[in-house]
């Protein structure tokens, strides 16, 4: 079964909880179901989140062999790691980087990304349903497994 690797960065541990006015009130949890209900048919997702830079370039080099495709919300990382966008170089399926929040219209440090960089398409702004929009554009672009 294809599987898509969701992963999300520091303090999303915090969804529902941290700055509701700016990230909502939906969790991970909430993601997660999310996701599933929008993958195609026949498409499995593993989500993991940490704090940790060196976790989730762990996990994107997992993902190498046993993913076809990954949604990233790399949090504050998304600002400053040049090692999440090396491990990204080396995945080869689509890559999608999604953000709750409009960040072009919060501080000038949080408009550039360097994930964006790879990401085969980024997801500004719309909640969490940026994540849904994700995962059905990962499954169009694999195809039916």
């Amino acid at each position: 079964m294809p599987t898509i690797m969701l992963l999300n960065g520091p303090n999303l541990n915090l969804l529902g909880q941290r700055q509701p006015d700016i990230y909502g009130h939906e969790t991970l949890a909430d993601v997660l179901a999310l996701c599933e209900s929008a993958a195609s048919p026949g498409f499995d997702i593993r989500a993991e989140q940490s704090n940790h830079e060196g976790h989730l370039v762990d996990w994107i080099q997992e993902a190498r062999e046993s993913c076809c495709g990954i949604i990233i919300n790399p949090g504050a990382f998304t600002h400053t790691s040049i090692a999440i966008l090396d491990a990204l170089h080396a995945f080869e399926g689509p890559v999608m980087e999604v953000h709750i929040s409009q960040v072009h219209k919060r501080e000038t440090f949080r408009h550039h990304s360097y994930v964006s960089l790879r990401a085969d398409g980024v997801l500004i702004g719309l909640g969490i349903e940026g994540y849904a929009a994700a995962t059905r554009q990962i499954c169009q672009l694999v195809g039916p497994q």
